[in-house]
């Protein structure tokens, strides 16, 4: 049995560890907050523009279309992996880089498969056994609509320029604080839109576009793809600070059930100290008066 002393060290320790827990969870708390109201208000636009963006770009001819729209054969893959900048989140890292790895081994198996990364924790594994064709960690220092902008250009840059055949984001989708979804959503090409059996339309509506049909899709697809990247990061940020406000949750029970254990035990071993020394008392009086 451990001593007194190296039982009260433990204790100590596991006390501090506690606090520091404790406030990581309230301050991840605090900031799930905004988070979540931020990506609660997005979603509906986004969604909204992506699906009328979709159903617009359907009806044109193929040569008038989008570039971003061009179906083109599968060869060469870029996957999109948003994680974090930081640890201590429970699997959130883990998840995105598990299914980063599984998309490029199984679902594009044969295919030329590159990462594009947007956190340093997914960068630091990632590196280590695939290519890596840039890495972003700055985003979450100031997420803003124009700093992730600049992210969705490359991407695009990337694959009007032939650089990619499909290009995939990988990244968290949040639910709630203790439940974050992983997400594989294609970036590029532009999906066409979802066709349902049951919802045959009756008849075309005829509509007039101004200034035209082709150089609306052509101007608003690109602000469609740099919302839906935005959405994307912003997800994860409210995820992140879910998870992580889970796993300090947790930790701090763990650590509060570990400390009252110690406890138990030093004060079984102090008592059982007590009980030797008196002992020890009673037998030298024994000895004296024999």
């Amino acid at each position: 049995m451990a001593n007194l002393k190296e039982i009260r060290n433990r204790i100590a320790s596991v006390g501090s560890t506690m606090q520091i827990t404790s406030a990581m969870k309230m301050v991840s708390a605090a900031k799930l907050k905004k988070a979540q109201d931020a990506i609660t208000a997005m979603r509906p636009y986004a969604d909204k523009l992506t699906e009328l963006l979709q159903n617009l770009s359907a009806t044109l001819d193929d040569d008038s279309g989008s570039k971003f729209a061009d179906q083109r054969e599968v060869n060469k893959v870029l996957v999109v992996a948003i994680t974090s900048n930081r640890g201590l989140a429970g699997a959130f890292n883990s998840n995105i880089i598990k299914d980063a790895v599984k998309l490029a081994k199984e679902t594009y198996a044969g295919k030329e498969v590159d990462f594009f990364t947007v956190g340093k924790k997914g960068n630091d594994i990632l590196k280590k056994s695939s290519k890596i064709t840039a890495n972003n960690n700055a985003i979450f220092d100031d997420l803003t609509f124009e700093n992730s902008a600049e992210i969705a250009q490359q991407l695009m840059d990337m694959f009007s320029e032939g650089k990619y055949d499909k290009i995939v984001l990988v990244y968290n989708k949040f639910k709630n604080a203790a439940t974050q979804i992983v997400m594989n959503e294609q970036f590029l090409p532009i999906l066409p839109p979802k066709v349902k059996a049951d919802s045959e339309p009756k008849g075309a509506a005829d509509y007039i576009f101004e200034p035209s049909k082709v150089k609306i899709v052509k101007e608003l697809i690109p602000k469609s793809l740099k919302t839906q990247l935005f959405k994307a990061i912003r997800d994860s940020v409210a995820s992140e600070h879910g998870a992580r406000m889970t796993a300090m949750h947790k930790a701090t029970d763990n650590a509060t059930e570990l400390r009252d254990q110690l406890k138990l035990q030093y004060n079984k071993a102090r008592q059982a100290a007590i009980t030797n020394e008196i002992l020890e008392i009673v037998g030298g009086a024994e000895a004296l008066a024999g």
